[in-house]
């Protein structure tokens, strides 16, 4: 198991400063290379720059939740998401199709209703053979 791991290429786990503009203020946020890839592949999906994506994720993120604390930790979460979506089938792989031309409540109700939940559920039994 831990070879398809390990095996990864270190350029894709090094860390990665950029500076961002966040309404005329400028700030730097620190990812993983591959973490800035997919947002890049995000950003492409709907014709936005990488700027542009973390303007709106940003400003979105503060009109739902008010506040927004660890951002680099948000969308680290939001390239993992993305990426779990397109393997459940509830995001298209073609990068062709604009992440806003889906239907969010119809992608968010395919969902298991928390993610604590769904960890908690019993592996599957060939899963649970291997523990």
């Amino acid at each position: 198991m831990c070879k398809i791991f390990i095996s990864a290429d270190p350029a894709s786990y090094e860390s990665r400063t950029r500076s961002v503009r966040l309404h005329g203020v400028v700030t730097s946020l620190r990812l993983e290379n591959l973490h800035w890839a997919v947002l890049e592949e995000i950003a492409g999906r709907d014709g936005m720059t990488l700027a542009q994506l973390i303007e709106t994720l940003y400003d979105e993120l503060v009109a739902d939740r008010g506040a927004v604390g660890n951002f680099s930790s948000f969308l680290r979460v939001c390239a993992l998401r993305y990426e779990n979506l397109i393997a459940r089938g509830l995001i298209p792989r073609d990068a062709g199709i604009p992440i806003r031309s889906l239907d969010a409540r119809q992608v968010l109700a395919a969902l298991p209703a928390t993610p604590s939940r769904a960890m908690r559920e019993d592996p599957p039994p060939a899963r649970r053979a291997l523990n």
